[in-house]
């Protein structure tokens, strides 16, 4: 497939046969998200794990310190008084069966994260064959179950970020946006890649980071030298 002209003079910027230290990588990819919209950044982080066993997930969640850059829309499902205390902490839907109802039959999904009670999971256990494979699923882990909706609701509005393997042992996370910087791009990159490290497994044997690239919506790959990373 030919690149566009935007794309080949990003590709000029960089040394294809380098790993760049995390700085420098951030510096580079600022520069080369050339589009006329504002760039999401990304980073993809290979683990020297297998997904495949229980004892070797890392899944988690952290708040980056300067957000993601997106507007995050979010769905609580609580009733009474934590129906309550997540409206007034600025959640976007909050309800029960009605929006179940309404994910199912009208296939509505104008929400970026559900937030619910521990009491509510049997009525979201019922669409679990539909969120499941989007991601969306509450969970534990994530901070995603639990009975502060409140603080969950605030902690995704302010850039709160779910990581978790996928089949490949790789992690996908959005860290920011182009305009950020590299500065800001920097304190979200290592926080987010502190959270990982600490999530190491027991049972993870040899090298745990094995690679890291980031990059632009729109631009080229920057590897990263993972060595580094820890």
């Amino acid at each position: 497939m030919n690149k566009g002209k935007k794309y080949q003079d990003s590709v000029k910027l960089l040394d294809k046969t380098k790993l760049y230290d995390a700085d420098e990588a951030l510096a580079l990819v600022c520069q080369t998200a050339k589009a006329k919209f504002d760039e999401t950044i990304e980073i993809h982080v290979r683990l020297g794990v297998d997904s495949r066993h229980a004892d070797q997930q890392v899944r988690g969640a952290v708040v980056l310190p300067n957000g993601t850059g997106k507007t995050v829309r979010t769905l609580v499902f609580a009733r009474g008084e934590k129906a309550k205390a997540a409206e007034e902490a600025g959640a976007d839907y909050v309800g029960a069966e009605d929006y179940m109802e309404k994910i199912q039959k009208e296939n509505w999904f104008d929400f970026d994260i559900i937030i619910a009670t521990p009491d509510m999971m049997g009525v979201i256990g019922r669409l679990g064959k539909i969120l499941g494979p989007k991601g969306l699923m509450p969970n534990p882990k994530a901070g995603t179950v639990t009975m502060d909706v409140a603080k969950a609701v605030q902690d995704a509005k302010a850039g709160k970020i779910e990581y978790r393997l996928d089949k490949t042992n790789i992690i996908h996370c959005v860290i920011g946006k182009a305009s950020f910087g590299a500065e800001k791009l920097g304190e979200n990159f290592n926080t987010l890649m502190g959270a990982i490290i600490k999530a190491k497994p027991a049972a993870a044997k040899g090298q745990y980071i094995k690679s890291c690239v980031i990059a632009s919506t729109m631009g080229p790959g920057i590897k990263v030298n993972s060595s580094k990373l820890g």
